[in-house]
């Protein structure tokens, strides 16, 4: 038996009863409350990074006895890692619908996918990106000609605003569309497959950001008919520092190496002029220089096998039963405004922002961690430009905990977001609720004072 079978199989009985949130590690973990005793650990930040499952933690502890180099090496136990490396690409394949053409790269995060595919860029080509877009994928085209594109208000706005945009291009020379899957800030969908398709008809291609896609809903390259998929392991219930860009391989092919050195190199030989030439590889080595972080590829890929084991179907049916019941909740909160661009009937994943009428939005949040052992993010959260619109304007400065500065009850200085997935229990999010309704209705029971630009409790 391989070692990939045996870590594969190793947690096979640990899978979660249909309906049931999938085992994660950290659920039995309990927190110091300020005002005196413990509870269960409320891990409400998924989008942030997803608590890893118990089956991926699992199989990546059954494989690390066999640990071992990856590539080249003559031993058994660096074959054996090889193997599960290459099978960890295959498996992802499949996990993306790829087709066989398709190159599955092995990054850090999707951060590091998107600038690797910006530095494939041919010359001269075009970026269309929206506004609204995290960081991830609205920073890396700095050598690019980029036009950005206003925050849409509905999925069909979008397309037309993509429309518009590349029918004054000129259609001669290389342009890429990026675009979200799911808002890391609203959680709502984006119409991906109709803007593929806008983008191929200006003979353009596109790249899907699906690291807030990918945890929760099945993403097929094929179906989707983007051109590349982009995402993270630590979002996808995989930690351990790895990334994947999976899709077309002809711009990955003709680029230089992401990275020059071991492993992204066929052969290097000296000239007699005394310089260097060298041979890359053209399969997706050439942009995987380095020793790979074999753990961070074999975790994304048994991530991977267990959500599909489990049904993506009944994980879905599940989170959306849990959406329902927190936006429930919030809608019931006269103080509170969620942020939508959408609007309230647009398919969402779990990830929902909102603001607190009267409250700093990092007090609110730190009242939730200290006093009810929940785990939520409050900030611009990595898309500047698309929270800025959903508020109305740029943040207030940040004075003191408590209300922001300016006019009482005014607009929050930035907002609150509540996030999670497959390994979320039914009392996190009910918990979340209630809490949210005593913190209005009665206010912080603790005080709290401001620590590195952040509320804190006061000792």
């Amino acid at each position: 038996m391989s070692v990939a079978t045996v870590a594969f199989a190793s947690a096979a009985a640990a899978d979660a009863c249909a309906g049931a949130p999938l085992p994660v590690l950290g659920r039995d973990v309990s927190v110091p409350l300020v005002t005196g005793g413990e509870v269960g650990y409320a891990a409400l930040d998924y989008a942030a990074s997803a608590p890893a499952l118990q089956r991926v933690w699992d199989d990546v502890a059954a494989y690390a006895p066999y640990y071992g180099s990856v590539h080249r090496g003559a031993g058994y136990l660096s074959q054996l890692s090889t193997d599960l490396f290459e099978n960890s690409r295959s498996t992802i394949a499949a996990f993306l619908g790829c087709r066989e053409d398709h190159q599955v790269v092995f990054t850090r995060s999707t951060t590091d996918s998107l600038n690797l595919l910006a530095a494939a860029l041919p010359a001269g080509c075009e970026v269309f990106v929206f506004e609204t877009e995290h960081h991830a994928s609205l920073l890396p085209w700095r050598d690019a000609t980029v036009t950005y594109l206003d925050a849409p208000r509905t999925p069909r706005q979008a397309v037309e605003t993509l429309e518009r945009a590349l029918a004054v291009r000129d259609a001669a020379g290389p342009a890429l569309v990026c675009v979200t899957g799911a808002s890391n800030v609203t959680g709502e969908l984006w119409p991906v497959a109709e803007l593929a398709a806008t983008a191929h008809a200006h003979g353009a291609r596109i790249v899907l950001d699906a690291a807030q896609l990918a945890p929760h809903h099945p993403v097929d390259i094929v179906a989707l008919d983007v051109d590349w998929v982009a995402f993270s392991g630590h979002k996808l219930y995989a930690p351990f520092g790895s990334g994947v860009l999976a899709g077309r391989s002809d711009w990955l092919q003709d680029a230089e190496p992401y990275l020059a050195g071991g492993g992204a190199s066929r052969q290097v030989s000296r000239r007699a002029d005394g310089g260097v030439d060298v041979e890359w590889h053209s399969t997706a080595a050439r942009h995987e220089a380095g020793s790979p972080n074999v753990i961070g590829a074999y975790s994304i890929a048994a991530a991977c096998k267990a959500l599909t084991e489990a049904g993506f179907d009944s994980l879905v049916e599940r989170e959306q039963a849990l959406i329902a019941k927190v936006r429930a909740g919030l809608a019931e909160v006269d103080a509170v405004r969620v942020l939508s661009l959408f609007g309230d009937e647009a398919p969402r994943v779990g990830v929902i922002s909102f603001v607190v009428e009267g409250w700093n939005s990092s007090h609110f949040a730190a009242a939730l961690s200290a006093e009810y052992g929940i785990g939520v993010r409050d900030g611009l959260f990595c898309a500047h430009p698309l929270v800025r619109t959903l508020l109305g304007g740029d943040p207030q400065d940040q004075g003191e905990c408590g209300a922001p500065e300016g006019e009482p009850g005014g607009a929050s200085l930035n907002a609150i977001r509540v996030s999670f997935g497959a390994g979320t229990p039914d009392e996190h999010v009910e918990r979340f609720v209630t809490a949210v309704k005593e913190l209005v209705r009665d206010g912080a029971r603790w005080n709290y004072r401001t620590e590195n630009g952040r509320c804190v409790p006061a000792v």
